[in-house]
């Protein structure tokens, strides 16, 4: 696959900057949306991001998948406990933001990387480098000054950090479009939804509507609200390397976070900042481990193909009949050849 050019990667860049930049501002959000509950709102975030997705998908053309999907029972049980697991995570993270718990809230995406680690040697069995294990173990030892701070454990951040896992653990094994994704899990959860939003009408409690024409824009604006985030990191993670998406995912939590404290007031005592040095410090240790074994990755790669080429210049040349000298393979590396004790002069090499 032919390397992403400058222009294109400068433009992923921004789309990531873009979908973690809103995903950490939405905090800003979901109390415009009051008096309306946590599950009102998810309830019309459900919905409406249904029909924006459902927009997107008919402009774009994108049905084939549909069919494809309904003949793989087990993929349509996947994206129902994707659902589920997600329906969680949603309602969760707006009731916390409009309880007061921003700052909570962040600190599960904060230590979700850490708990998704956890999860793969767990469930899959996968084998950590010495850096992961600290990171690991840093990041519990943080959760045990938080729940000593706090007085109980942080439940909020850990149940937004174990879902939130959960949810990328079944995603990875369903391995279908983002935008597709999204359509059918939220296909899922849109019969439930629409009639609970039916049932609040009927009570006469329902808030859509009710108040004014502006909040009842901002209730369907939950959907574009959900989507277009995952539009601009659909088009980020064509276009830049998982390593820097990989440092990119730590906005959200970062703008989450000091939304808590600067814009929200919310209380930071001693032990809390205790908790969260250590999550920063397991996050510095894991993305520098990250760094180092990308960077080795690449340059092991790299070493492989210019020894290849090397041979396979080096077969090219001995092949010709009387060859010797020097020839240049692509990168710079020169391959030096002997010739042969009946030879006269050379030939120059083919071109490789």
């Amino acid at each position: 696959m032919a390397a992403k050019s400058g222009g294109e990667q400068r433009a992923g860049f921004l789309y990531g900057v873009s979908a973690y930049g809103m995903w950490g501002l939405v905090p800003l959000f979901w109390p415009l949306l009051k008096p309306a509950g946590a599950i009102e709102i998810l309830a019309h975030r459900m919905v409406w991001s249904l029909a924006v997705v459902g927009l997107a998908l008919l402009a774009l053309r994108r049905w084939g998948w549909i069919r494809e999907l309904l003949g793989q029972p087990r993929k349509l049980g996947l994206i129902a406990l994707a659902a589920a697991v997600i329906t969680v995570n949603w309602g969760l993270y707006i009731w916390a933001v409009n309880a007061g718990q921003v700052v909570e809230a962040s600190l599960g995406y904060f230590i979700n990387p850490l708990v998704t680690i956890a999860m793969g040697v767990l469930l899959l069995k996968e084998r950590l480098r010495p850096a992961q294990w600290a990171a690991v173990g840093t990041g519990l030892a943080a959760v045990v000054v938080l729940a000593v701070g706090y007085g109980r454990p942080p439940w909020i951040s850990l149940t937004l950090a174990f879902s939130f896992a959960v949810y990328g653990l079944v995603k990875k094994k369903v391995n279908i479009g983002g935008l597709e994704s999204l359509a059918a899990e939220t296909a899922v959860q849109f019969l439930p939804a629409l009639a609970y939003l039916i049932w609040l009408g009927a009570q006469g409690s329902a808030h859509f509507g009710a108040h004014g024409a502006g909040h009842a824009a901002l209730l369907a604006a939950t959907g574009v609200v959900t989507a277009v985030p995952l539009v601009c990191f659909g088009a980020a993670a064509i276009r830049v390397p998982l390593s820097t998406l990989g440092l990119l995912q730590y906005l959200a939590p970062v703008f989450q976070f000091l939304l808590g404290v600067v814009y929200f007031h919310e209380a930071m005592p001693p032990e809390r900042w205790a908790g969260f040095s250590l999550v920063w410090l397991a996050l510095s240790v894991l993305t520098w481990d990250a760094l180092r074994t990308s960077r080795r990755t690449r340059a092991e790669a790299a070493a492989l193909r210019r020894a290849a080429v090397r041979a396979a210049a080096a077969d090219a040349v001995a092949e010709a009949p009387g060859a010797g000298g020097t020839v240049e393979a692509p990168g710079g590396d020169a391959v030096t050849t002997a010739v042969p004790p009946a030879g006269r002069g050379h030939a120059e090499a083919p071109k490789v």
